[in-house]
């Protein structure tokens, strides 16, 4: 080191002062740069805030290299923007691969808003969720069916995203499915991991659809891995179920115009078997009377006369099947008429509810 060259102590310690001030500016280059740079850095934080970021410190470091080759001549001036521009560059490669892994394609980041962003699911499980699936939607055309009642195994939970499916039983239409609902939430919670079934339904295509399914075996494992995954599962089959339970109670009614619903142990006359509520009663009358007592004969009285029958009155309609999109078929409570025991011999809300 010459003698003339300051040393590092001078240098801090007495730093040299500029006797006088260049009379001319830098280039526009330098400029142009520098206004970038300061743009660049009030970039936010997370992936495109840091697009934002490193996409204007390359420019800016570019045009600070062309002012350090064409005004100033210096050749480190140059060399070490160049390697800056080429740093900003190769983050933002990295950058546009870790949006493009991340990015779920439209339907997928359509379920999320409707069914999970409300519950506040973050999105690195619902990645986990959606890459049980495959990240696949499944078609399902016009007509065709997703399940047979006794034939189809229940192998799989599947979620509608568009159409409208219909679920019926020996042909009796139950309740269509919508989209976001569940097509085999029912099938699936009467399932434990370990045991095999069949579906008790018939699930067909009433419109072009499309779902989402889950195969059995994987989903299993993703929620038995992941608690809170289970939770979330858990929550929305229970709604799922819920809501089909309440389509199904929509569709019952009297013929005195009253609903009933399906929780109502009086339903069990109706919907179940009457034949053990019978047996005590067929078994008492064939019982043999007791012998009269010694004493003065009395007359027998004679057994009283039965009520005469009502005239059936004419099936009416539901004022809102046509608006629900039902057909014939539905639930109708005199269709058990026959059954002893059911709460049509009643004629009243208030007698059926005594």
């Amino acid at each position: 080191m010459s003698a003339s060259s300051p040393s590092w102590d001078q240098a801090v310690l007495q730093p040299p002062v500029c006797d006088a001030w260049k009379e001319h500016m830098e280039g526009a280059a330098y400029q142009l740069a520098s206004c970038i740079v300061l743009l660049g850095y009030m970039g936010g934080s997370g992936i495109f805030g840091s697009l934002y970021i490193f996409g204007l410190l390359a420019p800016g470091y570019f045009c600070y290299a062309l002012w350090g080759l064409l005004s100033t001549c210096g050749l480190d001036v140059f060399v070490w923007n160049m390697l800056l521009v080429l740093a900003c560059l190769l983050q933002l490669a990295h950058l546009a691969y870790r949006l493009r892994k991340d990015t779920i394609p439209e339907e997928f980041d359509l379920l999320y808003k409707t069914m999970y962003l409300p519950l506040q699911v973050p999105v690195e499980v619902y990645r986990e969720i959606v890459k049980c699936c495959e990240e696949q939607v499944q078609l399902l055309a016009r007509d065709q069916t997703y399940a047979v009642e006794g034939k189809t195994p229940i192998d799989r939970l599947s979620l509608l995203l568009s159409g409208r499916v219909r679920v019926s039983q020996d042909g009796q239409f139950l309740h269509y499915v919508f989209p976001y609902q569940f097509l085999d939430s029912p099938e699936w919670e009467s399932l434990r991991p370990s045991e095999e079934g069949t579906f008790q339904v018939t699930l067909t295509a009433e419109t072009d659809c499309s779902y989402v399914t889950w195969p059995r075996r994987r989903l299993y494992l993703l929620l038995r891995k992941d608690r809170y995954v289970s939770r979330l599962f858990s929550s929305h089959l229970g709604y799922d179920i819920s809501e089909k339970l309440y389509s199904l109670n929509e569709k019952l009614f009297a013929k005195f115009g009253l609903r009933f619903d399906i929780r109502l142990p009086s339903l069990y006359h109706v919907l179940g078997p009457a034949s053990s509520e019978g047996e005590p009663e067929d078994a008492e009358e064939l019982s043999p009377t007791p012998p009269p007592a010694h004493g003065p004969a009395v007359a027998p009285e004679a057994p009283p006369q039965p009520p005469p029958p009502l005239a059936p009155r004419p099936r009416a309609s539901r004022p809102e099947s046509d608006l629900l999109g039902e057909d014939s078929t539905s639930l109708v409570l005199e269709d058990f008429a026959e059954l002893p025991g059911s709460f049509m011999d009643y004629v009243s809300e208030g007698e059926y509810m005594k």
